[in-house]
């Protein structure tokens, strides 16, 4: 069984900043790319960041400069840190990871339980 836990949302002003995580955890073999993903309320779910195997990464165009992406290997963990925060940045925020258990045949796609951003004043 593996688990995805994010961490660290919270309210925040505009202009503010939060930092992101996520931890795997179980039977894990190897972690392939890992995204952050985000979703607004009446909105649909939005690709915000992602980080491969090999620390190359990739942003939205709403986020770019704001947000970087972030990994451990070691620990199992992916990062988000979030810059000069939006009102229009607040969604749940989705850790996402491409994981090879272990005596698993094929990689798997798993996802967290999402964790409140809001910016607000």
């Amino acid at each position: 069984q593996v688990h995805l836990v994010e961490s660290g949302g919270g309210l925040v002003q505009p202009g503010g900043s939060l930092t992101l995580s996520c931890a795997a955890s179980g039977s894990i073999f190897s972690i392939n790319d890992m995204k952050w993903h985000r979703q607004a309320p009446g909105k649909r779910s939005e690709l915000v960041a992602g980080i491969n195997s090999d620390f190359g990464t990739d942003y939205a165009d709403s986020v770019k400069g704001r947000f970087t992406i972030s990994r451990d290997n070691a620990k199992k963990m992916v990062y988000l840190q979030m810059n000069s925060l939006k009102p229009e940045d607040t969604a749940v925020y989705y850790c996402n990871a491409e994981i090879w258990v272990v005596g698993g045949t094929r990689w798997g796609d798993y996802w967290g339980q999402g964790t409140q951003v809001t910016v607000s004043s």
